[in-house]
């Protein structure tokens, strides 16, 4: 991704005309697909001043692609009355300095309860588990710390400590102990299904928006334990352990 910045001066009897130009001109970008996302802001100790970021797959697709494509005609005309305000147009690479502030929401790991919480759901699920009649004979033989190991998994999925990378193996362990194993359908239906009521029984948050995103967890990993699973699979090894977010933030009561 390389992020091209548009800087603008305008005059103040024109911003209301230049903000709907790009308005206009915004329907192709996001008919674009070398383009990302974008986004246009203004200035707020000097409204006459513009910083309008496009975030494109590659400057090459920029110039070579998008310029040279169908969607750059209308565009341009959209915003030609204006390049002659403009003050910059380069391209910018991201930065390995990046982060979130202290206004960020919690993370799922957070919002759960932590290590203790994940703890608990696993030791919870395991249990039943062992006592399910299509799910015993995947596990009848794990190894006595699998439960701790799975909430170790768990929990940097969900954005807490990188534990399971630094302590075992990462997510090429994770897809090895899936491979060649056959996991049915049925298997993994039922597997996401005493998940969800091993955190009701072991008290994980019930709000909507956690459930949603723990739920949609469960679907795309445990779908893609399938795939892994299957004879003849061959899936990439080494991939970094995925991190999974909200699917909209968590709800929080307004200021009073």
């Amino acid at each position: 991704m390389i992020v091209e910045y548009l800087r603008y001066t305008i005059p103040a009897d024109r911003t209301t005309a230049f903000e709907a130009a790009y308005a206009e001109a915004a329907v192709s970008l996001a008919k674009a697909p070398q383009c990302l996302g974008y986004d246009l802001s203004r200035c707020a100790e000097d409204p006459t001043r513009y910083v309008l970021a496009i975030r494109w797959t590659s400057a090459d697709d920029h110039l070579k692609g998008f310029r040279t494509g169908p969607h750059f005609p209308a565009f341009f005309a959209a915003i030609r009355d204006y390049v002659g305000d403009l003050e910059e147009m380069r391209h910018y690479e991201p930065t390995a300095v990046t982060g979130l502030g202290g206004a960020r929401p919690p993370t799922l790991y957070e919002w759960a309860g932590g290590g203790p919480a994940l703890t608990r759901l696993t030791e919870v699920f395991y249990g039943h588990v062992l006592q399910d009649p299509l799910l015993e004979p995947v596990f009848r033989a794990m190894d006595a710390h699998h439960a701790e190991h799975v909430a170790t998994w768990l929990g940097e999925v969900l954005g807490g400590p990188a534990e399971y990378t630094a302590h075992h193996g990462g997510h090429p362990h994770m897809i090895g102990r899936h491979l060649g194993r056959g996991i049915t359908e049925e298997q993994r239906r039922r597997w996401v299904s005493l998940l969800l009521d091993a955190a009701d029984e072991a008290g994980l948050p019930a709000d909507p928006e956690f459930r949603a995103s723990f739920a949609g967890y469960l679907e795309w990993g445990s779908r893609l334990a399938v795939l892994f699973s299957a004879p003849g699979a061959g899936p990439a090894t080494d991939e970094p352990v995925p991190h999974w977010d909200w699917v909209r933030p968590p709800w929080q009561a307004p200021a009073s």
